[in-house]
C-alpha cells in the first residue's frame, strides 16, 4: 500500500507525464443488441461499456501514454445503434502515429486502450469457460476466460450465490477476428467516426486479454447499463469485487482518466494484491499501473 504523501507525489508526477489519459471500448450496453439496418456479424453483443488501455504491464518499460479524445465514450457499443452523446475523437486522423504494442500480453495487469494494442492475432493460450451461469444468448466464445481469471469468477459468483444474488455473465472473451468483424460493421452503418466512439478497433478490446468479464442481473434485463449500479447486485459488485480479484474497470468520476463512460457491469481481472490496493485507493487501473512503473524505475 502506498504512502498517502508519495502516493500523491508519485501519481502527480505520472499525471503530468501522461496528459489526456482515455481509456478504450470494447461491448455495447444492453446484451445482444442489434442494429437493424443490415446483420450483425456473427457473435455481435451490445452491451454498454468497454475496454480501456494503458502500459501492458506494471514492470514493462513502454510509454503510460493515453489517447487522447475529444469526449467520453462508453467502452460498450450503445445498443440499437443509437447516438452516442459524446463527440468523436479530434486526432483520429493522427491515432496510428501513436499506437504501441504491449510487450507481455500474458501478464494479469496487462493495459490496453486507443494507444495500447495487444500483438495481432493475439489469443491467451489458457482459455477456459468459468462455472457460472451464463445468460442464454450467450455464445460460446463469449463464456471463456483465462483460467486463473475464470478461478477467480466462479468464487465470485459463488459469494454472490450465497448472498441470495442473481448475477450472471454476459460477455467475456471475444477473439481478435470476432473484434475485427464487429468494429468492421459498426463502421459501415454508423461510419468510422461514430463507431471509434464505442467500438474498440481489433486488438484495442481488452476482452481480448480473456481477463474482463460483463455481468449483470435480472433486476435489469440482464442489459449492461449504468442502472445495473443502483441493483443490489450491482452494490455488491462494486463493494465485494476486489475480494476476488476484479475491480470495476471503467468507475464512475474517472472518465477524464479512463477515457470511457462508467460501466458498473464491466469487471476485469488484475489479481487479489493490484485489485485491493486500487480499490482502496480509488486508482483506475492506468493510474495504478503508472504509479507501479514511477516506483519500480524509482528504486
Amino acid at each position: 500500500m502506498f504512502c498517502r504523501r508519495t502516493a500523491e507525489w508519485v501519481l502527480a508526477a505520472a499525471v503530468f507525464l501522461l496528459p489526456g489519459c482515455a481509456g478504450a471500448p470494447d461491448e455495447p450496453r444492453s446484451a445482444d443488441a442489434a442494429h437493424t439496418t443490415s446483420p450483425a456479424p456473427t457473435e455481435s453483443l451490445k452491451p454498454s461499456g468497454l475496454q480501456t488501455a494503458v502500459p501492458s504491464s506494471a514492470g514493462s518499460s513502454v510509454s503510460v501514454t493515453p489517447p487522447s479524445a475529444g469526449g467520453f465514450a462508453s467502452a460498450t457499443p450503445d445498443e440499437g445503434g443509437r447516438a452516442s452523446p459524446f463527440p468523436a475523437d479530434a486526432d483520429e486522423k493522427n491515432r496510428d502515429d501513436s499506437i504501441a504494442v504491449v510487450a507481455d500480453a500474458d501478464d494479469p495487469l496487462v493495459l490496453v486502450n486507443k494507444t495500447r494494442k495487444l500483438p495481432d492475432g493475439y489469443r491467451p493460450p489458457d482459455l477456459v469457460q468459468p462455472d457460472v451461469p451464463f445468460v442464454p444468448t450467450a455464445p460460446a466464445e463469449r463464456r471463456l476466460m483465462r483460467r486463473e481469471a475464470a478461478r477467480a469468477l466462479e468464487e465470485l459468483f459463488a459469494a454472490a450465490g450465497r448472498a441470495g444474488l442473481d448475477l450472471k455473465a454476459v460477455s467475456g472473451f471475444r477473439s481478435y477476428e470476432t473484434q475485427a468483424a464487429l468494429y468492421a460493421y459498426y463502421v459501415r452503418t454508423e461510419g468510422e467516426q461514430h463507431a471509434s466512439q464505442f467500438s474498440a478497433r481489433p486488438g484495442h478490446s481488452e476482452h481480448q486479454t480473456g481477463l474482463a468479464m460483463d455481468v449483470s442481473s435480472g433486476a435489469v434485463g440482464y442489459a449492461l447499463e449504468p442502472s445495473f449500479a443502483d441493483t443490489k447486485e450491482g452494490r455488491w459488485l462494486a463493494a465485494h469485487a476486489a475480494e476476488f480479484g476484479f475491480i470495476i474497470r471503467y468507475p464512475k468520476g474517472k472518465e477524464a482518466m479512463t477515457g470511457y463512460a462508467y460501466e458498473p457491469w464491466h469487471i476485469r481481472y488484475v489479481g487479489r494484491d493490484a485489485a485491493r490496493a486500487i480499490a482502496a485507493s480509488g486508482l483506475t487501473l492506468e493510474e495504478y499501473v503508472a504509479l507501479t512503473m514511477a516506483a519500480a524505475g524509482a528504486r
